[in-house]
């Protein structure tokens, strides 16, 4: 998570926005007085486009859209509604994303609607993906309710009752959504400022902050505290150490500390993204751009995953008209798009913008990010996974890892799992202190 700066265009490097549904990222920007630095997405960012059958398809908001749409076949839209028929499955066997979308939904809608949503969140194959490990809230509202589809309009009261309900009692109100959907929302400055607002906000305590260090091993020192040991010659004692890198990082971190648990950690597998940031000039496109941006369902295996409309979603992305699209490319099934040099990578990404969107300018911002390893996928057997890292974990006492590579990989997941991982290292501490 961190926004690039490059002739007056704002680029986010990582995830560019988080939505209200869940408070826990909310909450830490009125913690970090950030108030007066939110922004909410346009209302043009409701609209959401999926490619398929060579043609942008605006994604449907309800049956009547979707009944209207050319998204999906007759069959493959009366497959989706006879959704709520469907009984619930009574066996604990972890599923897979598309397994549970074929069975809910239908095998037409699992193989455009869930792969595209996979495809946006993950970059991951639906296929190998395990759904009660990415979308946990499925499972339970199954469980809960029998039907997705049953579900849905009760899922939406209750929002929204939440969400006024903490409209009234948070120090955000006059920013907060009350829409049953949850607005979108990130900062002026972009996501780094929430990065670099707290990193600010640790020093104010009097912690030091030291950068630029590549930590190498921890030790457990015989007093019971720790010895954490950098790529020289320096070290530094500890009474707990958090480990909040990416799991790969955290398995060679604690490869001589203990073995197994650095092969349990090696078993999350990531996938590779590269983002390729474009700026047009508004006057030389055919039409506005407008709305989210569009995603390609993974099995097409484009070589563009999607395309945000960065300058559509927020205000203050790009210099006066001017437009800012980022796209992604990569992906599980596509690593080797990633290598590919800067000319090769933008050429395709400019042929794809001619095919989907008419775009034929020349860009006047061309800005490259790769992420070699870039998301945690959440393959079948993660859960027990997990369980298996958190029991070989708690043998080390004060050793503590979190991160993206868990528990979820939304911005709001990451918060959330920063809260429980320091409310369990306070109780502890203190426990031991008593």
């Amino acid at each position: 998570m961190w926004t690039e700066r490059v002739n007056g265009f704002q680029v986010e490097a990582g995830a560019s926005s988080f939505l209200d549904t869940k408070r826990s990222t909310l909450n830490l920007c009125g913690e970090l007085k950030l108030q007066d630095k939110l922004i909410a997405a346009n209302p043009a960012a409701r609209d959401r486009f999926i490619f398929w059958n060579d043609r942008l398809h605006k994604l449907p908001t309800g049956v009547g859209e979707l009944m209207r749409s050319g998204i999906l076949s007759w069959r493959g839209k009366l497959r989706l509604i006879a959704e709520s028929i469907i009984p619930r499955r009574r066996d604990g066997h972890d599923e897979s994303i598309h397994e549970f979308a074929c069975r809910r939904i239908g095998r037409e809608a699992a193989g455009v609607l869930v792969d595209a949503m996979v495809t946006g969140i993950q970059a991951g194959d639906p296929t190998l993906l395990s759904v009660a490990a990415a979308f946990p809230r499925m499972i339970e509202l199954e469980r809960e309710f029998g039907s997705l589809i049953r579900a849905m309009p009760k899922v939406r009261r209750q929002r929204l009752a939440e969400s006024t309900a903490a409209a009234h009692h948070s120090p955000l109100t006059t920013h907060h959504s009350t829409t049953p959907g949850g607005t979108l929302w990130s900062l002026k400055g972009g996501m780094g400022q929430l990065i670099g607002s707290l990193a600010d906000s640790c020093g104010e305590t009097g912690a030091e902050i030291i950068r630029g260090i590549t930590v190498k091993r921890i030790v457990r020192r015989a007093d019971g505290g720790w010895t954490v040991h950098a790529e020289r010659t320096d070290e530094w004692p500890a009474d707990a150490v958090v480990l909040a890198c990416p799991s790969f990082v955290q398995a060679e971190i604690v490869e001589s500390l203990d073995g197994e648990l650095s092969r349990l950690l090696l078993e999350i597998k990531y996938n590779s993204v590269a983002v390729v940031a474009l700026g047009f000039r508004q006057a030389d496109l055919a039409s506005p751009i407008s709305g989210f941006g569009y995603l390609s369902p993974q099995r097409t295996r484009r070589d563009v995953l999607g395309v945000l409309w960065s300058s559509s979603i927020f205000d203050h992305r790009s210099p006066a008209g001017m437009v800012l699209v980022q796209a992604m490319c990569g992906g599980w099934n596509r690593p080797e798009i990633v290598s590919w040099n800067d000319e090769q990578l933008v050429g395709t990404v400019l042929a794809e913008l001619h095919q989907t969107m008419a775009i034929t300018a020349k860009p006047a911002l061309v800005h490259v990010i790769r992420w070699p390893q870039a998301i945690p996928q959440y393959h079948l057997g993660h859960l027990d996974r997990v369980t298996a890292i958190e029991a070989r974990r708690k043998k080390h006492v004060g050793l503590y890892l979190t991160g993206n590579s868990f528990r979820g990989v939304s911005v709001n997941d990451c918060t959330a799992e920063a809260v429980r991982c320091a409310n369990e290292i306070i109780q502890n501490l203190t426990t031991s202190m008593s």
